[in-house]
């Protein structure tokens, strides 16, 4: 392993003064792009962790061909229908990014190129094509594009019929739009330059200057996002408010595009819905009532005020009611009990009903793309940790089922038979049984001398179901075991599992994986001299969190693009996210909140203790997780820690919070990672 100087960051004491509390914060100059110290400091890293990872760089190679062969590189997704055409993606051989076509009326119709992103990235070190919208004539598209990967995107319209891109030009917008019924105007939404809130809803008519487009919404309080979409029915076009807690509707006529947004019911804090059209009523998934797991309601949609919602379905305490898609003869509801994905289907007319069958307790079941109202075909998707995810369409009439495609696995040596999955419970601190899904190959020892990666997110209620990856067979077939671990803040076992993880109770999600941790020491899955953790963004938080809480469990820690200064972030409300965030963490400008953020807030936590090997990753341009958050830690790390494990910065100088953005490109950052890990486990030849 090369010699190197590890890179010490100069100190700049900063007081930063909260509710008579002060905390010295010696790293804050980091906090600017724009400086050459900044990069030159976040260059010595990339050079330090290059430098001291150049003996895996053939084996990150290697890591990055095994990968890519078992991926179809002329692979095509299954075509949906709307209005008449059949549309899908499709992949090139040694191409990075998407071709999106179409075919009009048959699946088997001549192909019509819609776009190229492979075309359209050239010249770009970061692409993204986002928020295609057709026209109702099915002429034109408008379409999103971001070079950046700070989630800005520039829309453009383009006229398919002449293949002519305009001259609109609508810049500093999420991407996506929505189409009036006169395939002339267009609704879309705009960021604030500087915190890229969602914030504004305007309108555009076509072959008229942005700069007269008309603003029809503002959404003024710093705790909401907005956006906007048209129902199913494609009666409405609808603007949506919501913030973690709340939510509020505008909508109006699609054919009407000039009236004014009529509100669907006024926000109140606490209440949650969302809303879905069909015949002349709309329905209304809500926690009205305290219904902590939703329920749904309906009401007419002339007069659409809550007083006036009626029950249609009820509350359940032990099912989780996810989502509610609209077909003409049916209606899917997506619901979560003991942790399962289920699938429902109502006949409107008779009410009868049946669920979709699965069968073990480590698979994902999902709703897929169903733009089309007027069928009888379900279109669904399934995987497990051991089979790879297969798009099926369901008829809901006959109840017969047609595979559409099952993902190949190429390589020719992967049989879903070589490898195990199962759920297993871990008890937590306060009594409370925490799931895992865990996934290994057949011939893995469960003796204690096994590697584990365990992995898990525990934020925002956003559920890590358990999923089938070709990627992890490149762990799997090493003898890794892999745990993904279902801790509160998350919403697996339900809302409630959420509310238990979040602002006042944070900390059981941190407590939560620790104590999973210690289980699949205990039960000698695995050892302290082989466990490891991974986590992204807020799961970038917990791995800082159980870091702090108990090193000595973990023999090395990934953290990606980590949220690890809670406190300074949260009280900065000029960052993207921060004030929409209150209702996640709580509002630092309350003393309860500050100090309780405080306690957990790894940045502010790192102590003069032992710390694990670590490999800390994170982009220049990021814009959910700035930067300087993760470049922070790591010098403060540096600083204090007592051992003298490895500690690596890797900063992509172009790429944002998602990476790199080509389709094979973000494998390499993947072979880093698991470079890394198996690196630790002396067994790179392998």
């Amino acid at each position: 392993m090369a010699s190197i100087k590890i890179p010490v960051a100069k100190k700049e004491p900063k007081e930063l003064v909260k509710h008579n509390d002060v905390r010295i914060d010696n790293y804050y100059w980091l906090n600017n792009r724009e400086d050459k110290e900044v990069t030159t400091y976040l260059e010595e890293e990339n050079t330090y962790y290059n430098t001291l990872t150049a003996h895996t760089k053939d084996f990150q190679d290697a890591l990055f061909s095994e990968m890519k062969a078992r991926i179809k590189e002329d692979d095509a997704s299954v075509p949906y229908k709307l209005n008449g055409y059949w549309y899908g993606t499709r992949y090139q051989i040694g191409k990075e990014y998407p071709i999106y076509s179409r075919r009009k009326g048959e699946e088997t119709a001549p192909e019509e190129i819609l776009f190229d992103c492979n075309e359209l990235a050239k010249g770009n070190d970061y692409f993204n094509l986002s928020g295609v919208a057709i026209s109702p004539n099915n002429n034109l598209a408008a379409y999103g594009v971001d070079t950046v990967s700070r989630r800005e995107y520039t829309i453009r319209i383009k006229n398919f019929e002449t293949g002519q891109i305009y001259d609109d030009v609508i810049e500093n917008t999420t991407g996506s739009s929505v189409w009036a019924a006169d395939n002339k105007t267009l609704f879309y939404t705009k960021k604030d330059s500087v915190t890229l809130r969602s914030d504004k809803i305007y309108k555009h008519k076509l072959g008229t200057p942005t700069t007269e487009d008309e603003l029809v919404y503002h959404e003024e309080d710093e705790t909401f996002n907005t956006y906007i979409y048209k129902t199913k029915s494609k009666k409405f076009i609808v603007i949506g408010s919501s913030s973690t807690l709340t939510s509020e509707y505008r909508f109006i006529e699609t054919d009407k595009p000039d009236s004014e947004f009529k509100i669907f019911s006024p926000r109140e804090r606490g209440l949650e819905y969302s809303i879905a059209h069909y015949g002349n009523q709309f329905f209304i998934l809500t926690n009205k009532d305290k219904a902590f797991n939703f329920k749904l309601m309906r009401c007419s949609d002339t007069a659409t005020t809550s007083n006036l919602w009626e029950e249609f379905i009820p509350h359940r305490a032990d099912v989780l009611l996810e989502d509610l898609d609209i077909f003409k003869d049916y209606y899917i509801l997506s619901e979560r009990e003991n942790g399962l994905n289920n699938i429902k289907i109502v006949r409107w007319d008779t009410n009868e009903a049946y669920y979709l069958p699965f069968e073990n307790e480590t698979y994902t079941a999902y709703v897929g793309t169903n733009p089309d109202f007027d069928t009888s075909i379900l279109r669904y998707g399934y995987n497990s940790l051991t089979t790879p995810s297969s798009v099926i369409d369901f008829n809901m009439d006959t109840k017969s089922k047609e595979i559409k495609k099952e993902q190949e696995v190429l390589g020719g040596v992967f049989n879903k038979e070589n490898y195990k999955s199962k759920r297993i419970w871990a008890t937590a601190r306060d009594g409370v049984k925490v799931p895992m899904s865990i996934v290994y190959h057949k011939d893995t020892k469960l003796d204690g001398t096994s590697p584990v990666l365990q992995y898990a997110y525990g934020s925002y209620g956003y559920t890590i179901d358990p999923y089938f990856s070709t990627v992890r067979l490149s762990l799997l077939d090493r003898g890794f075991i892999y745990a993904i671990t279902h801790i509160r803040g998350g919403e697996y076992l339900g809302r409630k599992w959420y509310e238990d993880g979040k602002l006042l109770k944070k900390t059981n999600t941190f407590t939560d994986f620790v104590d999973c941790s210690k289980y699949l020491i205990d039960t000698k899955y695995t050892s302290k001299e082989h466990l490891y953790a991974s986590g992204g963004s807020a799961g970038g938080l917990l791995m800082g969190a159980i870091i702090n809480m108990a090193p000595e469990l973990y023999n090395g820690i990934i953290a990606s693009v980590p949220f690890v200064d809670v406190v300074t972030t949260m009280l900065d409300d000029s960052i993207p996210l921060t004030t929409g965030e209150y209702d996640e963490w709580g509002n630092p400008n309350d003393k309860e909140y500050y100090e309780y953020m405080k306690s957990y807030s790894p940045y502010d936590n790192v102590v003069a203790q032992d710390y694990p090997t670590m490999l800390v990753t994170t982009g220049l341009h990021d814009s959910q997780v700035q930067y300087w958050e993760p470049a922070k830690w790591v010098a403060k790390l540096r600083e204090l820690k007592t051992d003298t494990n490895l500690l690596f910065l890797d900063t992509n100088m172009d790429a944002g919070h998602g990476g790199a953005s080509g389709r094979f490109e973000a494998l390499k950052e993947v072979a880093k990672e698991y470079a890394f890990l198996i690196d630790l486990e002396g067994k790179i030849s392998k």
